[in-house]
């Protein structure tokens, strides 16, 4: 889909028009024209008030033409934020879809750097489908929203948003192939193919060179798979000196079955996702590449199968991860926390003063905090709290557990290791986060 800014008038166009509306505030149909009152009378009628997550279409006879209008709620004026706009832009890009509209022109009022790029983002991501292995006749294969053009907007605000959301969307799309196509080596395949498209740098380690590097709790994860296990690292440097060197690392569980610890039917359902970690690292690698900020990424996963089998790691074994560190396996099913182990002692080598670890980690986390909402751990808390305020203006609900129970990280010490791969069932979450503590390098938040 391209996005662009434009200048447009209502009464001129033909195609439908998306406009905005605060909640009991009318003056956006202001654009309108000599067809704001037509269509005020119709939202009246059907008692339309422009809440937050409302759409009324409305279709109007003007001439031999008919004109068509999405009308889409902001909520409260003062209660709008920057989320509330992506949030109706993705509304009207997702009903120009189900209607099989090709352009669609958007009005929202007057537009910052900031708002322009949340309705970018908001047409792309609402108009995404994973539907690439539906049977489609031949006619369905162009019925998509190709074009949006937003009234006013700030071009680099439309740019930098048409980046972000592409890179969701291109990572959504990873997340959502199945086992039998993304595999641990097909996977590092597309983190190589993105590196050498947009100029980063990429190293990929096979099955040998895991071991060489001391990685066994990486490779004692995936050593269960037909499908050997593959260690990635990506690598973005700006041009001159960097302010500050990163690492972003995700879980790269291309398939969980929960080992010989295995999960039932309902539980392994939809273990295809349990690479999101790893496909976000890709992603964002991707979007980092073409804003080229002045801070040196390093993207890192480590790719592995968890899989049954005569080979399979086993309750009770004891791995030394590459930091030295020993860890004592007590649930096979706990083992995105053991491939990150030695995922995070590489990146606490490379000199980095932050790591940011993304994870599909444990369905403790859902049961704390419900399915749409994102645990946040932290051994800084200035640095929590810079997350945790960038999280409200990009939609993605976060919420900060504690780090500082000591009877809780007593459960990950028990054992003949120096960790356990599981604390119980209580408090799993934050023990999760706890082990992965363990393996973070002195100083680094």
């Amino acid at each position: 889909m391209r996005v662009e800014a434009r200048e447009f008038k209502a009464e001129e166009l033909k195609e439908p028009i998306a406009i905005f509306l605060f909640e009991d505030d009318r003056e956006n149909l202001d654009f309108l024209g000599s067809l704001k009152g037509q269509v005020e009378k119709i939202l009246s009628a059907e008692n339309f008030k422009g809440k937050e997550e409302t759409l009324a279409k409305i279709s109007l006879l003007v001439g031999d033409d008919v004109r068509v209008f999405y009308v889409v709620g902001l909520g409260k004026k003062e209660k709008v934020g920057e989320d509330s706009y992506r949030i109706a832009s993705a509304l009207a890009s997702k009903r120009a879809n189900k209607d099989k509209v090709k352009t669609l022109y958007i009005y929202a009022g007057s537009l910052d750097y900031r708002l322009s790029k949340a309705i970018t983002e908001g047409a792309i991501l609402g108009s995404y489908r994973f539907d690439k292995y539906k049977t489609k006749k031949e006619e369905e294969k162009n019925q998509r929203l190709e074009e949006v053009y937003i009234c006013g907007a700030d071009s680099k605000g439309v740019e930098v948003g048409m980046v972000f959301a592409q890179a969701q969307n291109f990572t959504r799309d990873l997340v959502n192939e199945p086992g039998n196509v993304i595999n641990p080596i097909t996977l590092a395949d597309i983190a190589q193919k993105v590196a050498q498209e947009h100029g980063l740098e990429c190293r990929v380690y096979d099955e040998k060179e895991i071991q060489e590097m001391g990685m066994q709790a990486l490779w004692s994860v995936g050593k269960g798979s037909a499908t050997p296990p593959r260690f990635v690292h990506m690598v973005y440097r700006p041009q001159g000196e960097p302010k500050e060197k990163i690492a972003i690392v995700g879980k790269g569980l291309t398939f969980d079955s929960g080992g010989l610890n295995i999960k039932t039917g309902d539980y392994m359902r939809t273990m295809k996702m349990d690479k999101s970690g790893a496909c976000a690292v890709i992603g964002i690698m991707k979007a980092i590449a073409q804003l080229k900020p002045q801070v040196e990424v390093h993207g890192i996963f480590g790719a592995a199968e968890n899989m049954p089998s005569g080979t399979a790691y086993r309750p009770d074994d004891i791995i030394r991860a590459m930091n030295g560190k020993t860890i004592e396996i007590d649930n096979t099913d706990a083992e995105g926390r053991v491939t990150l182990a030695d995922a995070l002692s590489y990146a606490s080598n490379l000199g980095v003063s932050r790591i940011i670890d993304m994870a599909t980690l444990t369905g403790a986390c859902m049961v704390a905090l419900g399915e749409y909402t994102a645990g946040l751990f932290t051994n800084d808390e200035e640095f929590g709290e810079e997350i945790f305020s960038l999280s409200k203006l990009t939609g993605e609900r976060m919420w900060k557990l504690p780090m500082d129970d000591k009877r809780l990280r007593e459960k990950i010490k028990k054992g003949e290791g120096d960790v356990l791969n599981s604390g119980g069932r209580y408090g799993g979450a934050i023990t999760a986060a706890m082990f992965l503590e363990e393996f973070v390098g002195e100083g680094i938040k």
